[in-house]
């Protein structure tokens, strides 16, 4: 069984070989850039510069030695930067920072910084909805965003036998709002200029429908999931109420999803952090094939729980290892531990990808990635069908 097979099956809730096994197929289940040399580093593998493919978590692509070392089945594909935007990086008193396309400033510490934060909110003086159409957006039918997507996808899907992953363009709808207007603004928007949120975010909505629409006629048949997301839950509850979510977000949740499932065979992949819960049956009803990162950490997401409740409906896609407190500050032994009972919770029947909570930080040892992937080794088959 070849790992496009594998993951195919399982995104059908079916059992395949063994559980398919996913480390840097998307921006939020790759590795910490620290982590990552070390485990180069402790697999004898030659030291190099690796290859940042999101700035801000400073996460990297998973090259093809490590990617055969670990077994892994998924293939990231996507999009280049556009042909109009330049980063820049420069500094400031104490910090390096940059814009993104969007106009949205990051900065990280000069000395000991982890990941960027962000600091300047574009829209957040924003009052009208003159001022969203006003403001000089990214186009997302630049061809350099495209250049190679198809070559890439064929390569992946018919040559290497692997999945196929497709990244989106951006972060979700909610997500570039609050950046966009800042975390203040974009609350109290929700109660008080709830006009304003909207267009905001049917704007982006917009800008993604492009993108899906030219993407997926490139890549054809050549693609097993789409990444779409948007995080709006904490550690313990929900940011904003279900009933919220239902009234304001869900409808441009669905109107986007459906549009993009029109378009394509292949598997939604959503990702969404923390105590996401309560509207699991919600994401379910408006097409998400699969969840992720299922933070098992949070109220509400117990791992046997939500397998018991909603795995015959939705995939998880994460919820391989508890990032947030075991995998990077616990022994070996406790990485085993919780490994294996993530496994046995939600594997049986498919509907599983291991992939740690997450993309694995930048504390994490080696040893403890390797005790999780044996673990999985160990723990991740399925009896061999008749």
């Amino acid at each position: 069984m070849n790992s496009r097979e594998r993951l195919q099956l399982t995104m059908n809730h079916k059992e395949p070989d063994r559980v398919p096994f996913d480390l840097g197929a998307t921006v939020l289940t790759s590795i910490h850039h620290k982590s990552y040399r070390a485990l180069r580093s402790y697999l004898g593998l030659p030291d190099l510069d690796p290859r940042i493919v999101d700035i801000v978590q400073q996460i990297v692509a998973v090259d093809d030695d490590v990617y055969e070392i670990l077994k892994c089945d998924v293939k990231n594909v996507a999009p280049r930067p556009s042909s109009t935007f330049q980063l820049e990086i420069k500094e400031m008193e104490g910090y390096s920072y940059f814009y993104d396309e969007w106009g949205i400033g990051w900065k990280t510490p000069m000395h000991g910084g982890q990941y960027y934060d962000m600091f300047d909110h574009p829209l957040s003086d924003a009052e009208t909805i003159s001022d969203i159409e006003l403001y000089s957006w990214p186009n997302p039918l630049d061809e350099a965003r495209f250049e190679g997507m198809a070559e890439r996808a064929t390569h992946a899907a018919q040559a290497e036998k692997q999945g196929v992953f497709i990244g989106g363009m951006s972060a979700g709808i909610m997500e570039i709002a609050a950046w966009m207007r800042g975390f203040d603004n974009y609350f109290i928007d929700f109660v008080a200029n709830e006009k304003l949120l909207v267009a905001l975010m049917r704007k982006v909505m917009e800008l993604k429908m492009a993108y899906w629409d030219r993407v997926l006629a490139l890549v054809d048949d050549n693609v097993d999931a789409i990444h779409e997301a948007d995080d709006f839950a904490g550690q313990y509850k929900m940011l904003i109420s279900p009933t919220t979510y239902r009234r304001i977000v869900k409808p441009l949740h669905k109107e986007l999803f459906d549009f993009i499932h029109t378009r394509t065979k292949a598997k939604l992949f959503f990702h969404s952090c923390g105590s996401i819960r309560p509207v699991i049956p919600d994401l379910i009803e408006i097409g998400v094939d699969i969840l992720n990162p299922i933070q098992v950490s949070a109220t509400g997401m117990d791992s046997a729980e939500l397998k018991k409740e909603f795995g015959d409906d939705i995939v998880f896609w994460g919820g391989g290892i508890d990032t947030q407190r075991v995998l990077g500050e616990g022994t070996q032994e406790e990485v085993r531990a919780d490994t294996k009972r993530r496994i046995l919770d939600l594997a049986p029947g498919g509907g599983f990808v291991f992939a740690a909570v997450h993309n694995i930080q930048g504390n994490v040892p080696p040893e403890n990635i390797m005790a999780m992937w044996k673990t999985l080794q160990e723990y991740g088959t399925y009896p061999k069908q008749n």
